[in-house]
């Protein structure tokens, strides 16, 4: 079997629970309609406490999401999609970091399957975009509810944290939504090491990174954050739009991310922390006025 075919979900289900024990429960599926929505229900209706990691994964979503409600466009055997719910213990006003962090998390896990000469190409845009290149190659949701009926803290929350990893297809999604799109084949194609790691592998990687970078926040607190986020960031130095809405909110030089998770642009008015917006790179000698 190639590293790059998906086993059965049996077999996917079997491998993913010994290789992580500290997962209270593991279930990976032929399909269903959204992996973070089946999460987002169970945790809202356990009355276990602290009964977290889970993973789930499916082979396909019928009604997969990206952020600000898209929908994930997959097909079976061409993307790994899977979600993980971890008890976290932070205070409502840090919540937002938990998008970003979720993407370092899976940037570093990613990069530690790539030879290190080759390791700069994959980055993060921010909030938590996955870059082969500048083209996209993995898509990453967040989602934070409180944790069924039994009593907890005000500051005990279970995240969800959802990816879909492009397998192969680039070609056709570039075409199809008029914008880069990447794949791990292409990586594997272009990086001897990266042929290494079987699928199975990065789910373990991405799963067990989440539930570190969770964990070391929780234990103390959110100070590296900027200096972890930079060592993976694609948008530092780069001159970017915001848009929101259709609507131009800010353009001007990204300059990394603070404690809160706010994107950092410096424009004619000085810097401007953002908790919002698409963003794109505008090309070199593009007018700096909004």
């Amino acid at each position: 079997m190639s590293n790059l075919a998906l086993p059965s979900p049996d077999q996917l289900q079997q491998a993913l629970t010994q290789a992580l024990p500290a997962f209270r429960k593991v279930t990976w599926c032929e399909h269903t309609d959204s992996t973070n929505a089946d999460l987002l229900n169970q945790a809202r209706t356990t009355q276990q406490t602290l009964a977290r990691p889970w993973l789930h994964g499916a082979h396909f979503q019928r009604a997969g999401r990206g952020r600000s409600g898209r929908t994930w466009q997959n097909r079976a055997g061409a993307n790994l999609m899977f979600s993980c719910a971890y008890d976290i213990f932070t205070p409502t006003r840090q919540l937002p970091t938990l998008s970003p962090l979720a993407g370092i998390a899976v940037a570093e896990a990613l990069r530690s399957r790539i030879d290190p000469a080759n390791q700069h190409r994959l980055t993060l845009k921010w909030p938590n975009d996955i870059w082969w290149d500048q083209a996209k190659l993995a898509g990453i949701l967040t989602e934070v509810t409180r944790a069924g009926t039994a009593k907890n803290s005000d500051d005990h929350h279970v995240v969800i944290v959802g990816i879909g990893l492009n397998i192969e297809d680039a070609r056709a999604l570039s075409q199809s939504l008029n914008r880069a799109v990447a794949d791990w084949s292409s990586v594997c194609a272009q990086d001897l090491q990266a042929q290494k790691a079987s699928l199975s592998d990065l789910v373990i990687d991405i799963a067990q990174n989440w539930r570190n970078i969770y964990s070391e926040i929780t234990r103390n607190g959110f100070h590296t954050l900027p200096e972890r986020y930079a060592k993976v960031d694609g948008l530092l130095g780069q001159h970017i739009n915001v848009i929101h809405n259709d609507r131009l909110l800010h353009a001007g030089i990204a300059k990394g991310i603070n404690i809160m998770g706010q994107l950092l642009v410096h424009g004619p008015n000085g810097e401007t922390a953002l908790s919002l917006g698409e963003i794109s790179i505008r090309p070199r000698g593009a007018s700096n006025q909004a």
